[in-house]
């Protein structure tokens, strides 16, 4: 089993740091990845921990996460996902303890936790996708409706059209670790964000997004480890 992490940084409009994410992904053979993700947005005082399993496909196995506002426990959550079958347990200071059990039509592919990593594998799923893309599933389920993912964690469920992709090619990024060929694409939520995906590698490893919602962008600034 391989393994990287990093660092990507939250800037405001004038480039000043407003947060940041660590990662790790540990990648098995078989192509499955396990995502850990810690997520800080200083002026909001939240801190989110992810935890993310994804099959080869990039479709979700098992994810948990923990959400903390203001040195405060908000709350926390874990699903299962199987098919066309998700299961969802949340402990939160708005809906106490919780169990929900939720069948789709269609099988479910992607899970958003708020984590730009998470974010960035949309590419992935893009790369092998036969379709058009503006038919791409997008995110079946996500744990929150907020650009910044400050309530629940929930269970929240998408339908198709709720979201919009648009594919605008590959693109060579100045960053701090010196040039990087990326896959820039963007996603619309209509009423909640619009956000642009930098990713690279085979992995998929974000290294610029921008959200029009919160007006930030987001940078990669620490990668290291075996990532292709």
């Amino acid at each position: 089993m391989r393994s990287y992490r990093g660092r990507m940084v939250y800037l405001d409009a004038d480039g000043a740091e407003t947060g940041r994410e660590f990662f790790s992904v540990s990648v098995a053979p078989d192509g499955a990845r396990l995502l850990r993700a810690q997520c800080e947005m200083d002026e909001r005082q939240l801190l989110r921990d992810v935890f993310l399993e994804v099959r080869k496909d990039w479709t979700p196995v098992e994810a948990f996460v923990r959400l903390t506002i203001a040195g405060r426990r908000r709350g926390s959550a874990w699903y299962r996902f199987a098919g066309h079958r998700v299961e969802c347990v949340s402990d939160t200071l708005d809906h106490g303890q919780s169990t929900q059990h939720v069948t789709t039509t269609e099988p479910i592919q992607a899970f958003g936790t708020h984590s730009l990593h998470n974010d960035a594998w949309t590419v992935g799923r893009l790369r092998a996708w036969q379709g058009p893309v503006e038919a791409l599933p997008l995110v079946t389920f996500t744990t929150s409706a907020t650009p910044d993912g400050s309530t629940g964690p929930a269970l929240i469920a998408y339908q198709a059209g709720d979201s919009i992709i648009s594919d605008h090619g590959e693109h060579t990024l100045d960053t701090p670790l010196g040039p990087m060929v990326t896959r820039h694409i963007r996603i619309s939520v209509p009423g909640v964000d619009d956000f642009e995906v930098w990713a690279a590698g085979e992995d998929c490893v974000p290294v610029r997004l921008s959200s029009d919602g919160l007006a930030q962008s987001y940078a990669l600034v620490q990668l290291e480890g075996d990532w292709r």
